[in-house]
């Protein structure tokens, strides 16, 4: 089956590990050419000399709060390939609390990142993908469209990140740029390690993640390819008509329709 990778540029943010690296491990092995974004240098270096073993891989060290790293970002892309056809936004992280407990500065940073650092990107990539079309993916979390008590403020973030994602896909579609977003549920992480590590040290991964009180339908806490496979699938032609959908990973835990 032929995915449509050969001869793309893919730009994915936080993709030094988690998600992001395996989402770029997959474009790669498919014949993409990925420039891998994180914060952290050293575990770029990681994940580049681990993912050159199967085809062109760069990175750019940057924080996409900044609207000059952003630039620099696809600059640094368009130098290295020559083009851009694909934008995985991924940068983020969890913060969540009561509304109580937040400050005018927790909220600020939240969407700073987790909103605005994917409109920073997409405003910067926009030109190249207009040139012959192209996929933007932009991650977002389950909970954001049923959020609980003290879920604030990362639900709010994602919840306008779904929004941003259904308008930019009206206002893109003339240029035949495809945009949707993923909300991930429960999904294997450093932050899932370190509860599974706290909470119950002596099970077993595969114990951890098939506990009950997770409350899955499908009986078990999801796998970082797991979610790849559902990014890597809507950035590829194969997605070629899919477009403004939030999909979630979530193995049927979300209540929302």
């Amino acid at each position: 089956m032929d995915f449509g990778y050969q001869g793309k540029v893919a730009v994915i943010t936080g993709s030094s590990k988690g998600i992001g690296r395996e989402t770029a491990e997959q474009m790669v092995k498919l014949g993409a050419k990925v420039m891998l974004v994180a914060r952290g240098e050293e575990k770029l270096i990681e994940a580049k000399e681990a993912l050159s073993e199967y085809g062109e891989v760069d990175y750019v060290v940057a924080d996409v709060k900044q609207d000059a790293s952003a630039a620099h970002i696809i600059e640094q892309t368009i130098d290295r390939y020559g083009r851009l056809d694909i934008l995985v936004n991924n940068a983020g992280g969890s913060f969540a609390k009561s509304f109580e407990e937040i400050s005018i500065s927790d909220w600020e940073q939240d969407l700073d990142l987790k909103l605005l650092g994917a409109v920073r990107m997409s405003n910067a990539a926009l030109p190249h993908l207009k040139k012959q079309g192209g996929a933007i993916v932009n991650l977002t979390a389950v909970l954001g469209k049923t959020p609980p008590a003290s879920s604030l403020p990362t639900t709010v973030s994602r919840a306008a990140g779904m929004a941003m994602t259904k308008a930019m896909s009206k206002d893109l579609g003339k240029y035949n740029i495809r945009v949707n977003t993923v909300c991930i549920g429960l999904i294997r992480s450093d932050q899932i390690e370190k509860k599974w590590k706290k909470e119950a040290p002596e099970l077993g991964w595969d114990e951890y993640a098939r506990l009950d009180k997770h409350n899955i339908p499908l009986g078990r806490i999801g796998d970082t390819a797991e979610a790849a496979n559902v990014i890597t699938f809507l950035c590829s032609d194969l997605a070629s008509y899919v477009s403004g959908d939030a999909i979630n990973i979530d193995g049927g835990a979300g209540h929302a329709l």
